[in-house]
């Protein structure tokens, strides 16, 4: 279970689960390994850095390479695990596989991270 988009998107939100944009943490079922939230609510920023395609040969040091960015300069960063926004007439990648690259200035309501918590 998970937070995303109920009904055709962007026009017809049904809000089958009660909640019109992003849920409280918690309130769906922990998966296998006890994690919440692993898959929509907000994309996940990460600190990898995004490439289109893995590069060949070795890894690199970490200062050797410049982050991949877009025409305007702005470095890209991997969001991960979907949104309250993904939907399956838009976009089907609420799950925690799915990665995308954002520019590192993007702002946005369905964009957020991650607080790990021990405990």
């Amino acid at each position: 279970m998970a937070n995303t988009w109920q009904g055709a998107f962007p026009w017809e939100n049904l809000l089958a689960d009660g909640y019109e944009g992003t849920a409280p943490v918690g309130v769906y079922p922990a998966n296998g390994y006890g994690l919440h939230d692993m898959a929509g609510n907000v994309w996940e920023w990460t600190s990898d850095r995004f490439a289109t395609r893995h590069r060949p040969g070795p890894p690199r040091p970490c200062c050797s390479a410049r982050p991949p960015a877009r025409p305007s300069g702005i470095p890209r960063y991997v969001v991960k695990g979907g949104s309250h926004l993904c939907a399956p007439s838009y976009c089907f990648r609420y799950r925690p596989a799915a990665r995308q690259g954002e520019a590192a200035d993007t702002s946005a309501c369905h964009i957020g991270f991650r607080c790990v918590v021990s405990g």
